[in-house]
This record gives C-alpha cells, structure tokens and sequence, in this order.
C-alpha cells in the first residue's frame, strides 16, 4: 500500500459512500461485548485512521450516530442500518470497520480486549488483554 491509495466503501444499501486515504494507523480485531454486540459477530476486524483520512463522500443526510460511552461514536446508515464506523474522540482515531472497505487488503497486526473473547483465535498475532497502553488499557498480553 502506498501513502496515496484511496479506498471505498458504502452502507448495506450503498445510501451513504466514504473514502479513506493513505495507510491506516493499525488494522486488527477487537474481542470486547461492544464491538461483538454492534457488529452482531463474535469478532469486529477494525482499521483505524486519522480523522482527515476519512470522508463522507455521498449520503451524509443518512449517516446517524449513536453513543453509549465517550469513547465511541458509532456510525450507521439510517436508511439501512448498516454500519460503517467508529469515531474515537479521546483517541483521535475513526474506526472504519474493515467489511466498509472491500478493496482494502485487510493485514491485522495485534487483538485488543482478548479477555473478552469468545471466538479464540490461534493466528500468532499479540492478544492484548484490554488495550495498548498508550491507549489507557494495561498494555498486557495473554496467551493464545
């Protein structure tokens, strides 16, 4: 991938369009209840981007948010339902889950909030226990 690649993605019924550009800050699955239960998936596979890589490109009138902490701002298509990201404020990262955005090549480097799990994966990758520590999580690792 290169600095310059740009990516698309819509909603389920293709209502609301956004493009990322450049390379994501990291890639990888999140274990936690919340991520398992807005993705409706025992596993949400995650991209993480700086803000002003991601934009709304068609649709923004569809495009409705729901918050349940101050870490996540959750995005979905309000025609559909169909969910396409996660803003961070405190993070200063968005989320654009990895499904938004087919032809980006999905290479995930680490698990967060593993302790979580319930769909264990045996792939080699770090399974952090909650989250990095520059993150506010312990940082910790647990085992396959």
């Amino acid at each position: 991938m290169t600095n310059t690649e740009t990516h698309t993605g819509s909603c389920f019924c293709g209502a609301v369009e956004l493009e990322v550009t450049g390379l994501p800050e990291a890639m990888g699955y999140c274990h936690c209840r919340s991520c398992r239960s807005w993705s409706g998936g025992p596993v949400n596979a995650f991209t993480l981007w700086k803000p002003d890589a991601v934009r709304v490109t068609a649709g923004a009138e569809h495009l409705a948010t729901f918050q349940k902490t101050p870490l996540s701002q959750r995005q979905y298509c309000a025609k559909c339902g169909g969910h396409l990201m996660t803003n961070h404020p405190p993070l200063g990262l968005v989320d654009v889950y990895s499904a938004t955005l087919p032809t980006l090549t999905f290479t995930p480097a680490v698990h967060v909030n593993y302790a979580e799990t319930v769909l264990p994966m045996r792939d080699g990758l770090p399974k952090l226990k909650d989250f990095p520590a520059e993150f506010g999580g312990s940082g910790e690792t647990m085992a396959e």
